[in-house]
């Protein structure tokens, strides 16, 4: 078939420039309906399902891709070499795994610092001054919306929802009407926040670092996501009940060195920034320059600890800050689980690259559709996949697009997954924290009312940014 070859032909360079005269001596094979390439897609899809059952498996998501990739490629691997090209998957698996290990690296650090954080009890510090605030029900669930939805693009839309849904229980109660809208309110709030940040989500951090949208273009769609958070929240606010909790007035101080790890990451935040836009240099290598940052910080720490431990020995006792500081602790506590994850999608969408699914599905969707059709697609689809393969995906397929469709991509891919629990880590992530209280069922509910925001940030966007 025309498409076939065509598609074969392009995959290589849209995996690895230097992959294209290796591809010529395997132009002639169709991959598309060859064995190996049904099977490769069987594989990934059979991987991806065990993804999707992993609440009721309790079968880490990272298990299934990274067997899966393997699997993959090996076949590829074995068939690109009976046909004369033996050097062409290689060249393919290693440009994939280049982009994989610039954004691995890149989270890991982000990871130590949000790590380094809590570890220094920044996020029981706002925990326990939200739960001393003494605000009825409906201002919590502003609060803690609000919060998520400022705090995620710095930090992740996992551990923000996470750290919220800990307020939301520990005042909440019994009341399970209050935690379960508040719920709903913060992954909504947690994942539309992430959404004009190059930080707050996986997907607007890869779109960043292939250079597609600079830094400061991701802030466009800070009203656009506003509105995303905003309508489904205004629509639940009458559901929350008109009442006032219990207050606790523990206080929570945080350990030695907590504000400066604070200013160190965004110092390393504007390093990052800095590198990419003035220098022309990967983010990942200002992170990691960060990251040298809070290591000699952590020495520092380490060398005065005994002496500040000495004189302060009181304080010490109470912030229960007994051992020095170790930055590689955080490292070690980093969401390994995720990074893996991540290695296997990566490399299994690379595989259905060089098959040439992605130049089929790219045909289709932003020829036959148009790019505003196929973005608003790639949002829905976002709710039961995870935003990581669909967002690879859609740079693996690198579609003619202007500035305006690549944010509405980056923008529904993010807030799509918010249409259900299990669209989005947040949502997973808080089905298990508030278990029994916040369900699948019970986000349902409000999934007409996530739409209308969906469909309504969209319209905001096209208006002021199209």
């Amino acid at each position: 078939m025309p498409l076939a070859r065509t598609a074969l032909i392009g995959i290589p360079a849209l995996i690895s420039p230097g992959a294209v005269l290796a591809s010529e001596s395997t132009a002639s094979l169709d991959l598309l309906t060859h064995p190996v390439g049904l099977a490769s897609l069987g594989v990934f899809v059979f991987a991806y399902l065990l993804v999707m059952a992993e609440e009721f498996l309790h079968l880490r998501k990272s298990k299934p891709v990274i067997i899966a990739a393997g699997v993959i490629w090996a076949m590829l691997a074995y068939v690109s070499a009976q046909h004369g090209a033996p050097q062409a998957a290689e060249q393919a698996v290693r440009h994939a795994f280049l982009d994989f290990a610039e954004l691995m690296l890149f989270l890991l650090v982000a990871m130590t610092y949000i790590n380094a954080m809590e570890e220094r009890r920044v996020f029981d510090a706002l925990r326990a001054w939200l739960i001393r605030t003494g605000f009825g029900f409906r201002a919590l669930f502003w609060l803690t919306g609000t919060l998520a939805f400022f705090i995620s693009p710095v930090a992740d839309n996992l551990t923000t929802a996470l750290l919220m849904c800990a307020v939301v229980l520990a005042v909440g109660g019994d009341n399970r009407a209050f935690v379960t809208l508040s719920c709903i309110n913060i992954v909504v709030a947690a994942n539309a926040g992430g959404a004009f940040s190059p930080f707050g989500d996986i997907t607007t951090l890869m779109v960043w670092q292939k250079g597609i949208i600079d830094f400061f273009g991701f802030f466009d769609l800070f009203v656009p996501s506003l509105v995303n958070w905003l309508v489904p929240a205004a629509l639940m606010h009458f559901a929350v009940p008109n009442l006032k909790p219990e207050t606790s007035s523990v206080a929570v101080p945080m350990k030695r060195g907590a504000r400066r790890i604070i200013i160190l990451f965004l110092l390393t935040i504007a390093t990052a920034v800095s590198f990419h836009n003035f220098l022309h240099l990967p983010p990942v290598l200002g992170m990691l320059t960060g990251l040298g940052f809070l290591q000699f910080f952590g020495f520092f720490l380490r060398m005065t600890h005994h002496r500040w431990h000495a004189r302060n020995q009181d304080l010490a006792n109470e912030v229960g800050e007994m051992t020095p500081f170790d930055v590689f602790n955080p490292v070690a506590r980093a969401e390994w689980d995720t990074l893996l994850f991540f290695y296997g999608v990566v490399l299994c969408v690379a595989g259905l690259g060089y098959i040439g699914y992605l130049s089929l599905a790219s045909e289709v969707m932003y020829v036959h559709w148009g790019p505003t059709a196929a973005n608003i697609g790639i949002g829905l689809i976002s709710a039961v996949v995870d935003n990581i393969p669909v967002m690879f995906a859609v740079l693996s397929m690198n579609p003619e697009m202007n500035q305006t469709q690549w944010l509405l991509v980056t923008m529904t891919a993010g807030v799509g997954g918010s249409l259900l629990s299990i669209g989005s880590a947040a949502g997973v992530g808080l089905m298990g924290q508030a278990r029994g209280i916040y369900t699948f069922f019970g986000h349902l509910k409000w999934t007409p009312a996530i739409a209308l925001g969906y469909f309504a940030s969209i319209a905001v966007h096209l208006w002021i940014n199209g």
